[in-house]
C-alpha cells in the first residue's frame, strides 16, 4: 500500500502507450490495443492482489517502479493465472499456442492472418483483397463508405443518349 503522499502523474507510459493518469487503473489500461473492458478489470484486480494498490485507484497515483509490474501482468497473463478464454489469440495458427497479444504485436498478427487467407485464396481472404464485407452484410445499399459498392450502378441518361443520337 502507498503510505506517502505522491503527486499525480497525468501521463503514464505502459506498453508503449501514453495513458491518462487521471483515470482508474482498470479504465486507463483499456486504451492499449488488445485490452477489453473485462480483461482490463481482471488485470487491475490482479495488480491489486500483487501490490496492494486498489484496482480503482487513479493510474497516476501508483509509483513509477510498479509500472513495470502492471505491464508484465498485461503482457504475460499466463504467469498470473488469467483464464485462457480471455485471451485474444487462442488458436494462433503460426505458433500453435494460446497467447494474448497487445498493441503492435496484435496489429502484426492480424495482418499476417489476412495475408495467409489471401495466399490460400479463401473466401474471407478474397473479400479482404477486394475491400468488401466479410460476414454476410448487405452491400447493395449500405456500407458504401468503406470502398467499392456492389449494388446496381445507374448510368447518366444524357451521356448514353448523346452517342445514340449522333448516328
Amino acid at each position: 500500500m502507498v503510505t506517502e503522499k505522491q503527486e499525480l502523474r497525468l501521463i503514464v507510459r505502459i506498453a508503449s502507450r501514453d495513458l491518462d493518469g487521471r483515470k482508474p487503473i482498470y479504465h486507463a489500461i483499456r486504451k492499449i490495443k488488445g485490452i477489453s473492458h473485462r480483461y482490463g478489470l481482471t488485470a487491475a484486480k490482479l495488480f491489486e492482489k500483487e501490490t496492494g494498490i486498489k484496482y480503482n485507484q487513479m493510474l497516476g497515483n501508483i509509483p513509477e517502479d510498479l509500472d513495470k509490474k502492471l505491464e508484465d501482468i498485461i503482457s504475460n497473463p499466463v504467469n498470473y493465472g488469467i483464464p485462457e478464454w480471455m485471451f485474444n489469440r487462442r488458436r494462433d495458427f503460426s505458433k500453435n499456442k494460446i497467447a494474448h497479444v497487445i498493441a503492435g504485436d496484435l496489429e502484426f498478427a492480424t495482418l499476417q492472418d489476412i495475408k495467409r487467407m489471401n495466399e490460400t485464396k479463401s473466401y474471407k481472404g478474397l473479400r479482404h483483397s477486394w475491400g468488401l464485407t466479410l460476414r454476410g452484410q448487405r452491400t447493395k445499399t449500405s456500407g458504401r463508405k468503406r470502398g467499392t459498392s456492389v449494388g446496381v450502378a445507374k448510368t447518366d441518361a444524357k451521356k448514353t443518349a448523346a452517342p445514340a443520337a449522333a448516328k
